[in-house]
C-alpha cells in the first residue's frame, strides 16, 4: 500500500489514487463520537466496495477546542495549508470562539480556501419522522454561495469609529443617511455581491444539473428589494446560463422576452417545446416564497441556486421536511481547484458530548458526498442504501426512537455496527 495526495488533473478532473490520504477533524462536543462511527461506516463500505484494492489513509488535522487546547490557536495555519495541499478533507462540528477573533470557524475555511459552493443535497429517507405529509416530494439540491454576502464579515459595531465615519460617508458622499433612522446606536453591515461570484455559483449548479440529467435550475433571490445585490445574482445568474449552455438550457428570461415580442400564449409554447425536448428550465423565485414553496409544492423544484444569507435559510427549513439537520449532508467545494471540505451541518451540542447517542447520519452522509466527488461511487451507494434499510429496520439513535413506535434504541458506536451489517 502507498498512500498517496489526491491532486487535480490539467484537465479539471480529480486524480484520486486508490489508498488516498484525507485529512480530517473529529470535531467538537459531540463530534468525536460522531466522527468514530462515520469513519467505521466508510471504511467498511470501502472494504465491501473494492475487496481491499482501495482504502482511505486518515490524517488528522485540528480545528476548534482540541487545536486550542494543543496549539493556542483555533484555526492553526497548518490545518488550512494541509487542507489545501491534499484538496479533500471531512470534518465534524466545530464550536465557535467567544468573544473576539474568528467569527465563524466554518466561515474561516470557506473564505480562507474560497470554497465558494455549499452543496446541500436534500432528500428523505423512507421511515424517517418528518413533520410535513408528503416528505417524499422534498428531493432537490442547494447550490449555496458561501464567500459573499452578509458571511463575508464586513460589520461595524454601533457606537464604534467605523459606525460613525461610514454614516457620515452616507450623509456626505451618497445621500443615504435619511434612510438610516437612527444613527447614533445603528450597527452596519455591508453586502457584497459580484458578478464573477454569482457566475460560478450559478454555473456550477448548472453543470450539475446537466450531469445529473436534472429538470430545473431554480435561482432563488430577494432581487425585488434588494434590487443591485440580490437582483445582480438573478440577472447575472440568466446571463450567465444564456450565454454559457446554449441550446442545452431555456431560461425564463427567454420566456420573458418571448411574450413581450410575440404574446404570452407563444412565449408558453416556447416553454413547453424546451420542456419536450429535456432543456433545463432556468428560472427564479423570491426568497420568502420559495420558503413557503418548500412546504407547499417541493416537487416543483430540483436544483437551487441562491446566495450565503438565504442559502443557510433555505437548507435548513429544507432539512427539517426530511427529518432535521441530523441527517442533512453537506459540502463545501471549489469547482476549479478542486479543494472539498464535507462536514456535518448540524451543532456540536456539547450537553451531549461523549455521550455515545446521538445519530452519526449528517457527518457520515457528507462522507457518501466525499465518496462520490472522488469517484468512488460503489462505496457510497452501498452506505445509502444500508442507511435506508436501518432506519426502516426501526433500529435507530435517540432523536429518531423519539419520534418512531416500536423502535429500538441504539447507541452511536451500535448504529454504526448496524449500517455495516446491513452493508451486505
Amino acid at each position: 500500500m502507498n498512500p498517496q495526495k489526491i491532486t487535480m488533473g490539467q484537465d479539471g478532473q480529480l486524480q484520486v489514487p486508490d489508498y488516498p490520504v484525507i485529512p480530517f477533524i473529529e470535531g467538537d462536543g459531540i463530534g468525536p463520537d460522531v466522527w468514530s462511527a462515520s469513519k467505521m461506516v466508510l471504511d467498511a463500505a470501502v472494504a465491501e466496495a473494492y475487496g481491499g484494492k482501495r482504502k482511505i489513509e486518515w490524517k488528522e488535522i485540528l480545528a476548534g477546542e482540541k487545536a486550542f487546547n494543543q496549539t493556542g490557536e483555533w484555526l492553526p495555519a497548518e490545518t488550512l495549508n494541509m487542507a489545501r495541499e491534499y484538496l479533500v478533507s471531512i470534518k465534524g462540528p466545530l464550536t465557535t470562539p467567544v468573544g473576539g477573533g474568528i467569527r465563524s470557524l466554518n466561515v474561516a475555511m470557506r473564505q480562507e480556501l474560497d470554497l465558494y459552493v455549499c452543496l446541500r443535497p436534500v432528500k428523505w429517507y423512507t421511515g424517517v419522522p418528518s413533520p410535513v405529509v408528503h416528505p417524499e416530494n422534498v428531493n432537490m439540491t442547494i447550490f449555496r454561495e458561501n464567500t459573499e454576502d452578509i458571511y463575508a464579515g464586513i460589520e461595524f459595531a454601533a457606537g464604534s469609529d467605523e459606525a460613525k465615519k461610514l454614516y457620515k460617508f452616507l450623509n456626505e458622499e451618497l445621500g443615504g443617511a435619511k434612510k438610516v433612522r437612527f444613527p447614533e446606536t445603528s450597527a452596519y453591515g455591508i453586502k457584497p455581491v459580484s458578478k464573477e461570484g454569482s457566475e460560478r455559483l450559478v454555473r456550477a449548479a448548472i453543470k450539475y444539473a446537466l450531469e445529473q440529467n436534472k429538470p430545473s435550475v431554480t435561482i432563488v433571490h430577494k432581487g425585488n428589494i434588494m434590487k443591485y445585490t440580490e437582483g445582480g445574482f438573478k440577472q447575472w445568474g440568466y446571463e450567465v446560463a444564456e450565454r454559457e449552455f446554449g441550446d442545452k438550457v431555456y431560461t425564463w428570461g427567454q420566456w420573458d422576452k418571448a411574450k413581450k415580442t410575440e404574446g404570452e400564449d407563444a412565449a408558453n409554447a416556447k416553454l413547453k417545446k424546451a420542456e419536450a425536448e429535456g432543456k433545463l428550465i432556468i428560472n427564479d423565485v423570491i426568497a420568502d416564497n420559495f420558503l413557503q414553496q418548500l412546504l407547499l409544492a417541493p416537487q416543483d423544484y430540483s436544483v437551487v441556486a441562491t446566495l450565503n444569507l438565504n442559502g443557510d435559510y433555505i437548507s435548513d427549513a429544507a432539512a427539517a421536511a426530511v427529518g432535521g439537520i441530523g441527517i442533512a449532508p453537506g459540502a463545501n467545494i471549489n469547482y476549479l481547484t478542486g479543494h472539498a471540505v464535507f462536514e456535518a451541518t448540524h451543532g456540536t451540542a456539547p450537553k451531549f458530548a461523549n455521550t455515545n447517542t446521538m445519530n452519526p447520519s449528517s457527518l457520515l452522509l457528507s462522507g457518501v458526498m466525499m465518496l462520490e466527488y472522488m469517484g468512488w461511487h460503489e462505496a457510497a451507494a452501498r452506505i445509502e442504501a444500508s442507511l435506508a434499510a436501518t432506519i426502516l429496520s426501526k433500529r435507530v439513535t435517540v432523536d429518531f426512537y423519539n419520534l418512531m413506535t416500536g423502535a429500538t434504541l441504539l447507541k452511536t458506536n451500535e448504529f454504526a455496527e448496524e449500517l455495516i451489517k446491513n452493508l451486505k
